[in-house]
C-alpha cells in the first residue's frame, strides 16, 4: 500500500493496542479488511495458550494471474537469491488464495 499523499510505502505500526498504516509524511489509516489477515494460533505445554496473529500485508500489489485459483491480484517482493552479479528474484504471493510462486529474472 502506497500513501495518497506522498507516494512512499504505508508502514505498519501499534497505536493505542490497534494496529495502523502509516507515513512519515503524517497520513495514517486503519487497514481494511482486505489487507488485514488474523491466524490463531495454539500450542500445548500443559496449559493452553491462543495467539492472536495479524498480517499486514504492506507490499505493492500487481496485477498478474495466479496459477493455482487464476485471481488476477498479487502482492510482490523481490530479494536477491543468487550472486550479487546476477539479477534479484521476484516473489508473488495471490491475495486470495496466498499461494506463493517466484520469477527468475
Amino acid at each position: 500500500m502506497f500513501c495518497p499523499k506522498c507516494g512512499s510505502i504505508l508502514r505498519p505500526k501499534d497505536k493505542g493496542g490497534k494496529k495502523i498504516l502509516y507515513c512519515s509524511c503524517g497520513f495514517s489509516k486503519n487497514p481494511t479488511e482486505e489487507d488485514v489477515s488474523t491466524q490463531i494460533k495454539e500450542t500445548a505445554t500443559g496449559t493452553r495458550k491462543i495467539e492472536i496473529v495479524e498480517n499486514i500485508d504492506a507490499n505493492p500489489r500487481v496485477k498478474i494471474r495466479c496459477e493455482k485459483c487464476g485471481n488476477n491480484l498479487a502482492s510482490y517482493w523481490t530479494q536477491q537469491t543468487r550472486g550479487a552479479d546476477e539479477p534479484e528474484t521476484r516473489f508473488f504471493r495471490c491475495t486470495k488464495c496466498n499461494h506463493t510462486w517466484r520469477e527468475y529474472a
